[in-house]
């Protein structure tokens, strides 16, 4: 078989990425072709003792369902939501057979559900209102959060946008402290972390962009080739492509 040449892979990789698909939040296309170092903390062991305790339980952004899932047993009253339209389904499926029901949401501010319905509420990777959050939340409910920070693939977003600016500019644990407590949330604890993520061929960056769009605004293979065959010589020439990621948690608890 012919030796493939820088320009053969090039093709390949993108040719192939645009026709692979995802299933909620897995990215079995992925594996071991993109890993990423793993936290200082665990977002499930975090949750789960709040959960075993909840008599009531709100997931934010659930994606597919998986991870809340692997959660169970649920507590009775027990509901999710998702913005995202492919996911709906998706979820759906996962968890009713668990007596959970997804609810679709436009804006943040305005979730479907009662004063103090919830006397848990988790969220990963969701955008959220403080001020709704504390509206829906029992008094001396928790919230827990796991958060992208603005940080997140700085370098990425350097390459393939240049210098442009975006709306999450100032998304840290201390702006979002901030924002809670000025809600009137009581921060029990909050970790800060820049793992590293190493991508060793284009096509698996190409397939990660295209299914989470928001992560470079704007993004299109047609649009940013010429960045991504920069990339693609980078990772050719040494390897890989190192990147560093931003997350944050918070804990906090509903004042009254």
């Amino acid at each position: 078989m012919k030796e493939l040449n820088s320009d053969e892979k090039f093709d390949f990789y993108l040719s192939e990425a645009k026709e692979k698909s995802i299933t909620g939040w897995n990215f079995p296309y992925n594996k071991e072709r993109y890993v990423t170092a793993p936290l200082t903390w665990s977002y499930k062991s975090i949750v789960l003792p709040y959960i075993r305790k909840a008599k009531s339980l709100l997931d934010m952004d659930t994606g597919g369902g998986e991870l809340l899932s692997e959660l169970i047993p649920l507590p009775g009253h027990t509901r999710a939501t998702e913005r995202y339209e492919p996911n709906l389904p998706i979820a759906t499926k996962r968890l009713s057979p668990l007596g959970v029901k997804v609810f679709q949401y436009e804006k943040d501010d305005n979730l479907p559900f009662k004063d103090e319905e919830f006397e848990l509420i988790i969220n990963r990777h969701g955008s959220y209102s403080p001020k709704e959050i504390y509206r829906i939340l029992e008094p001396e409910g928790y919230f827990v959060t796991q958060q992208v920070g603005r940080r997140n693939a700085a370098l990425l977003r350097t390459l393939i946008l240049g210098d442009e600016k975006h709306e999450w500019a100032e998304w840290y644990a201390l702006s979002a402290v901030k924002e809670l407590e000025e809600a009137g949330f009581l921060i029990l604890e909050n970790k800060e972390h820049y793992p590293l993520t190493r991508i060793f061929d284009i096509g698996a960056l190409v397939y990660h962009l295209i299914n989470i769009p928001w992560e470079v605004p704007g993004f299109s293979v047609k649009k940013h080739k010429a960045q991504l065959r920069h990339i693609h010589e980078i990772i050719e020439k040494q390897g890989y492509l190192d990147l560093y990621n931003h997350r944050f948690f918070i804990k906090a608890q509903k004042q009254t």
